[in-house]
């Protein structure tokens, strides 16, 4: 039987004063993993992250000479696992926010053949260290992140989740400002097992990623709105076109009563509303056929790119129905309950 390996990749950012601690924290023997092995990220940091990463026994460490942002790091991260044999890959934030005694918990649904991503759900709303307005947007973000995946996820915002080599062959990170909403939009559309654990959260320093919340919401929702856009834009383009329609008829109507009370001519402003709005909706509808069509061609590019990782890399292509398999029983999970 062939050996399991499991990469932690860390991506991290000035991260000398908690790295230390973080990589202490990892498991070095897990059952049902032969190896395991860590993977330091320095994306261009200016301090010690890459010497200290050294010092404390990471077996690789890619650095990259100028901050390229989480989203690339996190996407470099998981081609270089893949290309060191990595059969499962967890990502773990270098400032200690999550426990390494977790991992095991963390990959067991994907050593037991239940699921392909596996998410550590943190249970924002029960953490102090979250102010409230931040627990409220965990809740709301999640949920409308849940509802246009298709998941069941609670925490999707949470950094610390594992991948199976097939995840991660499949998966392509095209954001440059985080990993964590995109991969999640995208396993519910390619309909890649997922599922989530408890794991404990610590509270960190103010993130890197970020200034200020009101940041952190604009481009977290630019990014769904973008990346739902991308596998299902008919559905976005109609939305959107049918409401120019409807907010057409509501001038057209207020012409309409005008004319038939004799002052229609003084409000002919109105009917050129409504024209306006009724034909810039419907163009809107046409283009989300377009897009949708360009749509299809993206799905058979990706199709196109996973087949030649799994060359590029030796791997066996997965048949169908295994596929099919797998994602039923997570859905037959799901519904159960358990």
């Amino acid at each position: 039987m062939t050996p399991r390996k499991l990469i932690i990749q860390i991506p991290c950012l000035n991260e000398e004063e908690c790295l230390a601690d973080t990589l202490k924290s990892l498991p070095r023997s897990i059952p049902g993993v032969d190896i395991v092995e860590v993977l330091v990220i320095d994306d261009g940091s200016h301090d010690r992250t890459a010497e200290i990463a050294r010092q404390e026994g990471a077996d690789y460490i890619l650095r990259f000479p100028n901050n390229r942002g989480l989203a690339r790091a996190f996407r470099a991260g998981l081609d270089a696992c893949l290309r060191l044999g990595a059969d499962i890959i967890v990502n773990t934030d270098g400032d200690r926010q999550y426990d390494g005694a977790d991992i095991p918990a963390l990959i067991r649904p994907i050593l037991e053949g239940q699921a392909d991503m596996v998410v550590g759900d943190r249970d924002p709303s029960t953490l102090r260290h979250f102010s409230r307005g931040k627990r409220l947007l965990q809740r709301y973000g999640s949920w409308v992140v849940r509802t246009l995946s298709g998941t069941s996820i609670p925490d999707t915002t949470s950094g610390f989740r594992a991948f199976s080599r097939e995840a991660a062959l499949r998966l392509n990170v095209i954001s440059d400002f985080t990993y964590t909403i995109e991969t999640i939009i995208q396993a519910g559309k390619k309909r890649l097992p997922i599922t989530h654990v408890p794991v404990r959260s610590y509270p960190t320093r103010e993130s890197k990623l970020f200034h200020s919340l009101w940041e952190y919401v604009k481009r977290s929702a630019s990014t769904i709105v973008r990346i739902y856009a991308l596998y299902e834009p008919l559905k976005v383009f109609s939305y959107l076109g049918g409401l120019l329609i409807l907010a057409g008829f509501i001038p057209g109507v207020r012409f309409l009563y005008y004319y038939f009370t004799g002052t229609g001519g003084g409000h002919i402003q109105s009917l050129l509303l409504t024209v306006l709005l009724i034909i810039i909706g419907f163009q809107t509808v046409l283009i989300g056929l377009v897009a949708d069509l360009i749509a299809g061609n993206r799905n058979l590019i990706e199709d196109i790119l996973f087949r030649l990782r799994c060359l590029e890399l030796g791997e066996r292509l997965p048949r169908i129905e295994e596929v099919d398999r797998k994602y039923s029983e997570a859905q037959r999970r799901r519904g159960s309950g358990s």
